[in-house]
């Protein structure tokens, strides 16, 4: 099928088998729509809810309070790359309708999913009916519909429609891109897309994936080159043993034990969801956080700062297979004015200079290749345990706001296993 390079060395020879499905979405594992829910499709959105503020441990963890008091997230919008987004109570005049990729029935404001619709309120939401708090309450929204795995139907492109949602946001003035879906494809339509994005002087992020207990093979966009791979952590700052690992994780944050609408009717949300889609969702806030406050940064100084600030024990040039570069935490720069920005046209990841906003790379698909991305394997399938704590190095010693270092082990056959990796290249 044209446009797909590689089963990416897991699928070998079954290119036709997976290129035309659509990509997952990873909201949490053990999480399903039902056939119900998806005819339900254009009922009104009404918040019913058991209290899921109090249910949403990171913003005291992360001190959202005190963050609030010197961003917000106003001026910085984000374009949410998903199932498309409804708009319910909470999100209420912070949503925009950005571009429909699908071919499906409705637009970018009709979730076919709710997925999109919790990322949202994640990102921006006021809370309003009972509703989720977004982490960046006065940024907006842009949603991009994508084709994601549990859609009733494909779209015309399903295996390309990601790419000319990519593009779209990167033509509108998001300053953000957040890609809470993934696959093991890649789409040298996709790959071109997110180089476009990035030339753009885009921030993107990605959820790495939720399924490292089948096969941990880090999703595409995630390991794509200029794009943010995502893990998930719970409270302590252990990652979540669905968390998919390897070298193309770059940060970790929320993403366990977090309320989410269960399905497309937006009747009511469940409990216990999260995975490495909603740990996308809070990093773009938290990065829009940050950029509200010095918008005269690029997006590379925006995630260098990030990196820089981010909670960890290991060495920051041997980041970690399973936290990356560490615990995303806004509040050390924005309480206490900490973080190198460093050059603005070097990219943290690839520590290479990126194209100058305004430029644009050839628009031309890539020759389909049968090269395998090199991701690496791991020899063992057993998944390591990394837990990360807290120290008392600062006047603050909670985890996810400006405390000292996190310590991190992985062990393996009771022996301990330094978790470092090479970085990517463009």
């Amino acid at each position: 099928m044209q446009g797909v390079e590689s089963a990416v060395g897991r699928h070998e020879g079954g290119i036709g088998l997976f290129a035309g499905r659509a990509r997952r979405w990873t909201v949490s594992t053990g999480s399903a729509v039902s056939l119900l829910a998806l005819l339900s499709v254009g009922l009104a959105p009404s918040a019913v809810a058991d209290d899921v503020q109090a249910k949403q441990w990171y913003l005291d963890a992360m001190g959202a309070e005190e963050l609030w008091d010197v961003s917000t997230g106003e001026g910085i919008k984000v374009a949410v790359v998903d199932s498309g987004v409804s708009e319910t109570p909470s999100l209420e005049g912070r949503v925009l309708a950005g571009k429909d990729a699908t071919g499906l029935k409705g637009g970018a404001l009709d979730d076919y999913l709710s997925h999109g619709t919790t990322m949202a309120e994640l990102i921006v939401g006021s809370g309003r009916g009972g509703g989720l708090k977004g982490l960046a309450p006065d940024s907006k929204v842009i949603s991009f519909r994508v084709s994601l795995k549990g859609a009733k139907g494909k779209g015309k492109k399903a295996e390309s429609d990601s790419a000319e949602a990519i593009r779209a946001a990167a033509d509108s003035d998001a300053k953000i891109i957040s890609m809470s879906f993934g696959g093991d494809l890649l789409y040298s339509a996709e790959a071109e897309a997110v180089k476009y994005a990035a030339s753009k002087g885009k921030l993107m992020f990605a959820s790495v994936g939720n399924d490292a207990g089948k096969k941990n093979f880090i999703d595409y966009p995630a390991a794509y080159p200029n794009v943010t791979g995502v893990s998930a952590a719970d409270k302590s700052g252990k990652v979540a043993k669905f968390s998919e690992f390897g070298e193309y994780v770059d940060l970790a944050a929320p993403g366990l034990n977090l309320p989410h609408w269960c399905d497309s009717t937006f009747r009511s949300y469940c409990d216990g969801g999260g995975g490495t889609s909603a740990g996308t969702a809070i990093a773009s806030a938290s990065a829009a956080l940050i950029w509200s406050k010095h918008p005269s940064w690029t997006a590379n100084q925006v995630l260098r700062v990030l990196i820089d600030t981010a909670g960890r024990s290991w060495p920051k040039d041997k980041p970690s297979d399973y936290l990356g570069y560490g615990l995303v935490r806004p509040a050390p720069n924005l309480l206490k004015n900490r973080g190198n920005p460093g050059p603005p046209d070097i990219d943290p990841l690839t520590n290479k200079k990126t194209p100058g906003v305004g430029s644009s790379p050839s628009t031309a698909p890539q020759e389909d290749s049968s090269k395998p991305a090199s991701q690496p394997s791991k020899d063992s399938a057993d998944k390591p345990e990394v837990r990360a704590s807290a120290s008392r190095s600062d006047d603050n010693d909670q985890l996810w706001m400006v405390g000292g270092g996190v310590a991190a082990a992985a062990v393996i056959g009771g022996g301990a296993l330094a978790a470092a990796r090479k970085r990517r290249n463009t």
